[in-house]
């Protein structure tokens, strides 16, 4: 490499590490690694073949960004340099290396932008992308170009409509415990030896009627369903995409439950190796215990409750308090409330059952209509008086034979468990508080334990308990008095299944993914109906089916409050693409068709985009299994395979991350890849906060245009509030990489990031706090280099004992750090180094090239340049990493206190001769310290070396 000189400003030395020579420095390594192709990575077969390492080979991934046209902010880049640095510290410790990214592309916000613009989402996304890959490139990021995707590109949603038809054409077999093909089951159902609903031949079956029965088990099967209808985005939401509120997560529109017909996946038929395999992953455990959590696995029995013209099954995990019951509730969408509502009321029905409406079925009909624009959260919040009406129907409790009226009532949903309850009010609170608002039996079927009688007229509240005994519960065939709640459970349980009203079973919160949207930017599903409305999968042959031009990009929106709206696709608009004539290769020669006109949620291309980056180019399979096996098989330090690191925010916990995992599982099942799981090791980063500035009327104000003067924050002249929060356009308080790379360079921003605290909490931003990690890429530059002339300033004699015991802790301590994803101590030990040697007048080779090739990772740029400067050839993104001698690691050490504000919050060990500089590194980078400062800047740090450090916040 050539030497770069920087012309002299005023009295600046010529040849200092500046903005200016650091961009130069930049720029030109950058090029070196695009034109050598240093980061490229091989795979064992097919384009990319290459020469692989069998023994040490580490596949890394961030969570990849959804592009917007207004670019990065420094908050965004935080993940990719922390996942950049540890795959530059493993190239450097001997493994191959599969890092690249790529970019989630479809979905609402650029269509959105279409809407508002008239321009093609293609056109602003493909322009979003190039300013991200512009601004990631401009960091120094170690990627495979060859291994990036787009979402959108039709070569790779080609696959994703692949996949679709793989979960479409599959069924889970409870047998097996997996996917297997639905040509199986065909197969049974035509040989008789599984039966049809009804009884009849399937050969009997129309086509339509086939697809009925199929989509009982199909993994993707379209169904009229319960849905999440939000007329303000003129689209249905996943459960996931709903506020706690029931408000849509983007535009916050109103949410409500309406009938469709809608594509679904039944991710429940996973829902017990969801919840066990996360015993195999390296993940957080407050992520494994969010997703245990959102499945919400509970135990318990399936009951029958006669009704007249047919029967009302309940899931309960309490069948002990069966004989308890009395009175049942559906949700105000059950399928069964219609059909069971007399045409008058019953004789006798009480004036408050009525709800005020003088049959049954205008009671039912007003109040579903209210239920209708709640969400559910706000259903099952606790209210002291609950509502609900009557629907004139009466069911017989099984064990009893007492008849018990049906009420509808919105503090029951659809989306957990069967949408009916068995209401037992003595022993559960809200069934309690129901009951006594309309007058309804309550029977004592557990015995209390806390000193109140059996009578519930006296009580105050339920009685709810797992450690206690059943009473007044016997009939003439099986009597639970006198047993306990497990035992109880399994007796009641036998005698429901030896009569055919019940059965033991496992019950989940989670739902059916809900898997369409009336949407236009996203991928079309490669399925097409007939002239009957059978429907049938195209060939593989005729992917992908590509998105096709509509003069309209926006679904049909309504009043956000017409709950009683229904969708509007922009693809239907397109008469020409919907319906087409086809020959799909069934021996049934060219047909009419009519295209599915949804399209899938933008979580599609995020499920599998892994297995994409594995083998980028494969135009015949979905990824070659000698190339997923390499990357992604199991190991003996991985059990279920998957992707080494992957790193991104804990928001996606129940999402993507739940999503991905299932898609995975089918095709594990179905033979397409060997690893069980996609991800073995998941860390979440924290974000980057920013001060947020408001004017008087609340509005957010530009925050580098805000001054502060003696404690005060000042607009344009006008006072304004600051508070903590994200960073962002919106609050205008993003700050541009762009912007600061030209001002410090990279490399300084890389290292201020990762120096700012651990990488999994959040951290505020300060731009005046980067002057300690530009300090220290000028000391490093200096140690190495002379301001003056440019010549080197190291020696070739050996290190002082000190010296040599300072290069190799720091190098230790470094390569443990960078090891275990702690990346900010690993900054403060190079911190010490470097200090080190700037007091020497000149730097031993060996320390100096030790020191240069522990920064790498964290400073590449300068790294290079400084090695080529030491009269190295070519890269060091392959040089070993320096390793530490055993002799030089130890060394009498003393107890350091680090406290903050006065009180004790962490406690090192360090070298009795430690600097005071030294040590105040060290002590700021402490997680204790850092956790006790929260976010908050530092006015002062009292350093009593060796043995005291106390740090007061601002």
């Amino acid at each position: 490499m050539t030497q770069s000189t920087v012309a002299a400003a005023g009295d600046e030395p010529a040849y200092r590490y500046n903005a200016k020579l650091a961009s130069d420095i930049e720029e030109r390594w950058q090029d070196y690694w695009r034109t050598h192709a240093t980061f490229e990575a091989p795979n064992p077969v097919g384009s990319l073949k290459g020469e692989v390492s069998e023994a040490k080979h580490s596949f890394i991934m961030d969570m990849f960004p959804y592009p917007s046209g207004s670019g990065l902010h420094v908050g965004h880049p935080l993940g990719y340099i922390a996942t950049d640095v540890y795959g530059r510290f493993q190239r450097m410790n001997g493994y191959t290396v599969l890092h690249t990214l790529g970019y989630d592309a479809f979905g609402l916000p650029a269509e959105q932008h279409a809407v508002a613009t008239g321009e093609h989402p293609r056109a602003s996304t493909e322009r979003a992308i190039e300013i991200y890959r512009r601004q990631l490139n401009r960091l120094g990021l170690a990627h495979d170009p060859r291994r990036s995707i787009e979402t959108i590109d039709p070569e790779y949603y080609r696959w994703t409509q692949w996949i679709f038809l793989q979960i479409f054409n599959s069924w889970y077999d409870p047998a097996r415990g997996g996917a297997r093909p639905i040509s199986e089951l065909i197969e049974q159902f035509a040989a008789g030896t599984r039966p049809t609903p009804d009884g009849r031949a399937w050969a009997e079956l129309s086509a339509v009627e086939r697809d009925e029965v199929l989509g009982e088990y199909r993994l993707a099967y379209a169904k009229e369903v319960s849905v999440n209808w939000c007329p303000g985005l003129g689209t249905v939401l996943a459960n996931e995409e709903v506020t706690a509120d029931g408000r849509s997560e983007r535009g916050n529109f109103p949410v409500f439950k309406s009938k469709l017909r809608q594509w679904m996946m039944r991710i429940t038929a996973y829902g017990d190796r969801l919840i066990s395999d996360l015993d195999l992953l390296d993940w957080p455990e407050a992520i494994k215990l969010q997703q245990r959590n959102w499945i919400g696995r509970s135990e318990g029995a399936r009951v029958e409750f006669a009704v007249e013209g047919g029967k009302i099954t309940v899931f309960t995990t309490r069948p002990d308090t069966l004989f308890g019951a009395t009175y049942m509730v559906l949700a105000p969408e059950h399928e069964l409330v219609t059909s069971i509502v007399p045409a008058a009321w019953p004789e006798g029905t009480p004036e408050p059952w009525r709800g005020g409406a003088a049959t049954p079925a205008e009671a039912v009909e007003a109040y579903r209509a209210m239920a209708a624009a709640k969400s559910d959260v706000d259903r099952q919040m606790d209210a002291k008086t609950k509502t609900g009406v009557f629907t004139g129907a009466y069911a017989v409790n099984p064990v009893s034979g007492e008849s018990i009226p049906v009420f509808i009532a919105d503090y029951v949903l659809m989306g957990y468990g069967t949408g009916a309850i068995m209401a037992v009010p003595a022993h559960d609170l809200r069934d309690f508080a129901f009951a006594r608002a309309f007058g309804l039996p309550i029977r004592c079927v557990v015995k209390p334990t806390d000193g109140r009688g059996e009578d519930p007229a006296s009580w105050d509240e339920a009685f709810v308990a797992y450690d206690a005994v059943l009473v007044n519960s016997a009939n003439a065939e099986v009597s639970l008095d006198g047993l306990g709640v497990v035992e109880a459970k399994a007796a009641i349980t036998k005698w429901l299944e030896g009569k055919g009203i019940g059965e033991g079973t496992v019950n989940y919160r989670l739902r059916d993914w809900l898997f369409s949207r009336q949407r236009y930017w996203g991928e079309p599903f490669p399925i097409v109906y007939d002239e009957d409305g059978a429907m049938h999968a195209l060939p593989e042959s005729m992917l992908p089916v590509e998105v096709p031009e509509v003069e309209d990009y926006s679904p049909r929106t309504f009043d956000a409050q017409d709950a009683a709206s229904e969708p509007e696709t922009p693809l239907s608009r397109n008469a020409d693409w919907v319906d087409v004539d086809l020959d799909l290769g069934d021996g049934r020669g060219v047909r009419r068709y009519r295209r599915e006109t949804n399209t899938m949620p933008n979580w599609a291309g995020s499920c599998w985009y892994e297995l994409r980056y594995v083998d980028p180019d494969n135009a015949v399979d979905l990824v070659d299994p000698a190339n997923e096996r390499y990357w992604m098989g199991p190991t003996a330090h991985k059990r279920a395979g998957g992707v080494d690191l992957y790193i991104g925010g804990a928001e996606h916990a129940v999402l993507h991350l739940l999503y991905a995992r299932f898609w995975h599982k089918v095709l594990f099942d179905l033979g397409y890849v060997s690893s069980k799981e996609p991800f073995h090791k998941l860390f979440n980063q924290g974000m980057i906060t920013a001060d947020v500035y408001r004017d008087d009327r609340g509005f957010p104000v530009p925050a580098g245009e805000v001054e502060e003067r003696d404690g005060a924050y000042f607009w344009q002249g006008a006072a304004v509030t600051r508070e903590a929060g994200k960073m962002g356009k919106s609050l205008k308080n993003s700050v541009s990489p762009d912007e600061f790379c030209a001002e410090y360079g990279a490399d300084t921003l890389r290292v201020y990031e990762l120096s700012m605290g651990p990488l999994e909490v959040s951290k505020p931003w300060d731009t005046k706090a980067v002057a300690g990690s530009i300090r220290f890429l000028q000391r490093l530059w200096r140690n190495v280099v002379d301001e003056e002339t440019g010549a080197l300033r190291v020696v070739e004699d050996e290190p002082d004992l000190a010296t040599a015991r300072a290069t190799h802790q720091a190098v230790a301590g470094v390569q443990e750090d960078v090891a275990g994803l702690r990346f900010n101590t690993a900054v403060a030990k190079l911190i010490v180094l470097n200090n080190h040697l700037t007091k020497l007048e000149r730097v031993p080779r060996s320390s100096a090239e030790a020191l240069v090739l522990a920064v790498a990772p964290f400073a590449p740029h300068l790294a290079e340049e400084l090695w080529s400067r030491l009269g190295h050839e070519g890269s060091l993104a392959y040089a070993p990493f320096p390793q530490a001698d055993p002799r030089f690691l130890v060394a009498d050490e003393v107890t350091c206190v680090i406290q903050v504000q006065g009180k004790v919050r962490d406690k090192i060990q360090v070298a009795p001769d430690i600097t005071d500089e030294a040590l105040k590194e060290l002590a700021l980078a402490t997680e204790g310290a850092q956790r006790a400062l929260d976010g908050r800047g530092v006015r002062t740090v009292i350093v009593r070396a060796p043995k005291l450090v106390n740090i007061v916040p601002a």
